[in-house]
């Protein structure tokens, strides 16, 4: 399998201060990742790295291929080629728009309608999109009034338009109840577990929202790596209790994940 991703002796620096630091890590194309590690552990700079928005201050990154600053490499013919959902880009959208167009637009890569005519295959994908994330019964809803979860179903849909070949998931259950994050982990459940699916890079910061079918795991802290690697020889007590740097019990039930604290004496 090839890589979809490649980073090598990666740092970034700002203001003197390293946000990651001295990063090798690879996604072979297939692999579902989740990315952990606790606020401020540089999650979010490893998600913009992948999605091309920032570039290293050292090292080397690439991506599907095209080596970010490399000669020859344009960012705006790669960007199309990965799908973003998050908070970032659900701040972009226009609070009035529906939520096809809010999908539809992703197929110019622009945010917001203009004066577009959008094919009928368009309009197809984006239904399909909207229904497999079961938003079929809210397309003429204006995105500004859907529940957090629906908007990040939404948003979901979006990043799926241009049939991207790797999905980048900024913290998709932040701010959910538990109704919502089950229901958005069961729909990414059936979304990692098809063979057809882009490869995927999750950040999180809860066991709990890893979906069945993610493959890998990585954990930072402070900007370095401590682990890497398939999650069932990776996601264990002793490396998620050195990535909070506290005492916590990974338990392994059935094909989803919890932590929990040791109880104080």
């Amino acid at each position: 399998m090839s890589d979809v991703l490649e980073l090598v002796d990666v740092s970034v620096v700002r203001d003197g201060r390293a946000l990651v630091d001295d990063v090798s890590w690879s996604v072979k194309e297939g692999e579902r990742w989740v990315i952990l590690g606790p606020n401020g552990a540089g999650k979010t700079t490893l998600l913009n790295l992948a999605s091309s928005y920032l570039f290293p201050s050292r090292g080397t990154a690439t991506i599907l291929g095209e080596q970010l600053g490399g000669v020859g490499t344009d960012v705006f013919e790669l960007r199309p080629r990965i799908g973003m959902a998050g908070v970032a880009m659900a701040d972009k959208l226009p609070k009035k728009q529906t939520v096809l167009q809010t999908v539809l637009t992703a197929a110019y890569g622009m945010t917001a309608t203009w004066h577009e005519n959008y094919e009928a295959v368009d309009e197809e994908r984006a239904r399909a999109f909207l229904d497999r994330l079961g938003m079929t019964e809210y397309l003429d809803r204006e995105f500004g009034t859907l529940s957090e979860g629906e908007r990040k179903r939404t948003l979901i849909a979006r990043a799926m338009m241009t049939d991207p070949e790797l999905l980048l998931l900024d913290e998709p259950a932040a701010g959910l109840d538990l109704g919502g994050r089950e229901d958005l982990v069961r729909r990414l459940g059936r979304l990692a577990r098809d063979p057809y699916a882009p490869s995927m890079i999750m950040v999180t910061h809860h066991v709990e929202e890893i979906a069945p079918g993610f493959t890998h795991v990585l954990m930072i802290r402070q900007g370095k790596i401590l682990a890497a690697g398939p999650m069932e020889t990776e996601l264990s007590s002793r490396n998620l209790s050195l990535c909070f740097g506290l005492p916590l019990i990974v338990e392994h039930t059935g094909d989803r994940y919890t932590a929990h604290g040791l109880p104080l004496s």
